[in-house]
């Protein structure tokens, strides 16, 4: 087999834009079905990005002997349903961030792939930046000497309104919490692939500015197994955004003021550089390349459902 063949199950604003690119666009993938409750839309996103058939009813697109693999871009509350289906169904899995809305979701997961012979990745995409690979080889030749403190901050305003699309993002039964669950997930999976395991959290989260079911600022302590120190800040409430990095070493730092845009900035007794490194255009693109290319050569994805796990387990440390 020298091409996956895809079936997306949710037809959203990531799928639309990302996702959905990226399956047409790899020489390695080839897009078969789409899935989306609603026919009429169903039909028009198939039409429009070229799939060759389309499904009302997701079971339905899991029955297609064609699919060897499932695009799960639905909200996080169907991702165990429906990950468990696709496994029972023969269907490797790529799912959306975070993996589940807990800890036990997450083991049904992994128990139902384990079971049925098929991969789980879970799509932490920044996990492919270039950028964090270069943070990676730094650390490593040890350019900032040992680790000693990492600091992520990452603020987007965001409280929608009841009749807003997206207005379950802050409803706990469907989201599981607030931008820790939503994007701090994303930072949670950049300090483990950088610095290591995690031996110990705390943390303090609560609504500041918005009463709501889930938290709108949440602020974890991190003790990783290496002895660094590590800080995740994360809010709805803020005016101003950010989405920083910034890694502090014995013998110089790192910084990152946008981890979306992949400008390194490196400081050491030697003095201080910039080196650009920015994402692919699509930042999904090399990630589902990389999963794609890991079932073609039947080997291991590098966003595993373990991994989905251990991050789903320190958010629910965080929200203790």
């Amino acid at each position: 087999m020298n091409k996956l063949n895809w079936g997306l199950i949710g037809c959203g604003d990531i799928a639309r834009k990302r996702v959905t690119p990226a399956l047409r666009e790899l020489a390695n993938s080839e897009l078969i079905a789409v899935s989306r409750a609603q026919a009429n839309l169903a039909a028009a996103f198939a039409q429009e990005f070229g799939a060759r058939r389309w499904y009302a009813d997701w079971r339905e697109l899991l029955a297609d002997d064609e699919i060897h693999a499932v695009y799960l871009a639905t909200p996080v509350h169907l991702h165990a349903e429906q990950t468990i289906a696709a496994a029972e169904a023969g269907k490797h899995v790529l799912c959306e961030k975070p993996m589940a809305l807990s800890v036990a979701e997450c083991d049904r997961m992994l128990a139902a792939c384990q079971t049925h012979g098929v991969q789980l990745g879970i799509a932490y995409y920044r996990h492919s930046y270039q950028v964090l690979h270069r943070i990676k080889t730094l650390l490593a030749d040890g350019v900032i000497g040992r680790p000693v403190v990492a600091q992520i901050n990452a603020f987007e305003r965001f409280n929608p309104a009841p009749d807003h699309p997206r207005h379950w993002f802050v409803k706990k039964e469907l989201a599981g919490g607030g931008p820790m669950m939503d994007f701090g997930c994303h930072r949670i999976e950049v300090l483990l692939n950088l610095l290591g395991p995690i031996a110990s959290v705390q943390s303090s989260v609560g609504q500041i500015l918005f009463q709501r079911e889930v938290e709108d600022t949440a602020v974890a302590l991190f003790e990783f197994a290496n002895g660094a120190r590590g800080t995740l800040t994360v809010t709805h409430a803020a005016l101003e955004s950010q989405d920083t990095l910034s890694l502090f070493g014995s013998e110089g730092s790192l910084h990152l003021p946008s981890l979306n845009q992949g400008s390194l900035v490196v400081r050491t007794a030697a003095g201080e550089h910039t080196e650009e490194i920015p994402p692919h255009a699509n930042l999904h693109q090399p990630f589902i390349d990389e999963f794609t290319e890991a079932i073609l050569r039947g080997s291991t994805p590098a966003v595993t459902g373990a991994t989905g796990r251990e991050v789903q387990r320190l958010i629910e440390l965080i929200y203790q």
